[in-house]
């Protein structure tokens, strides 16, 4: 067993089996990861739904004055950045498959939805395997701040890797089954116990799996 899957059978023992929010369509998924970017939950989430609110298809989405778009979704912040991206990535998709609907997707080997969806200008790494794992069940490692944060600490990574290549990589080092559980486990981790600025090192449950604390936290702690 490596040092991985003994971190998620670790997370596991800990917080259990995590449950993601109701699964959104793939579109929607898309849509409200692109607003996720430099923000939180909360924030994505209000955008979502005040956008939702004032234009209830995603054709109205897509064909709004701009200014409009990005009034809607203005809790999410950088709103000038994000409403003309959605908009745009509605268009070619529109342009693409000739109405909005991604449920072709689904009949897709995994790694050509990604590549598929990784062509928008503004879906990364991170959206793209969003949508794969958590919309269309199909196996991908998202890598947010939490678990590029984490996996450098623990010493999955190489430390001066990038979040975008991290995806691969910790996608090799966890087997697929594990996917779904051990990203979600490991963001509960790093908001409750593995902060960035002050990790609890000493009351956290795979302190014997991580470098960090072998190498920094016991030798800072010491008396």
């Amino acid at each position: 067993m490596n040092q991985a899957t003994k971190i998620h059978q670790r997370l596991l023992e800990h917080y259990g089996e995590p449950t993601w929010r109701n699964p959104l369509p793939a579109l929607d998924e898309l849509v409200s990861t692109i607003l996720s970017q430099n923000t939180n939950d909360i924030n994505r989430d209000r955008a979502f739904e005040s956008l939702r609110n004032q234009f209830p298809t995603w054709e109205q989405v897509r064909d709004a004055d701009t200014a409009e778009a990005i009034e809607a979704i203005r809790t999410a912040g950088l709103a000038n950045q994000k409403g003309p991206r959605i908009q745009n990535v509605l268009r070619k998709i529109t342009e693409q498959r000739g109405s909005l609907n991604l449920d072709f997707l689904n009949d897709l080997p995994s790694q050509e939805a990604y590549d598929w969806l990784m062509q928008f200008k503004g879906v990364g790494p991170k959206t793209a395997s969003i949508v794969l794992q958590f919309s269309l069940g199909k196996p991908a490692f998202p890598v947010d701040t939490h678990v590029h944060r984490i996996s450098g600490r623990v010493g999955l990574r190489p430390q001066k890797m990038s979040a975008d290549k991290a995806h691969k990589h910790l996608a090799e080092q966890f087997p697929p089954e594990t996917y779904y559980a051990a990203h979600l486990n490991i963001i509960r981790l790093g908001r409750e116990i593995c902060q960035a600025r002050k990790p609890q090192c000493q009351i956290c449950p795979i302190q014997d799996l991580c470098e960090y604390y072998s190498s920094v936290f016991i030798k800072t702690s010491d008396p």
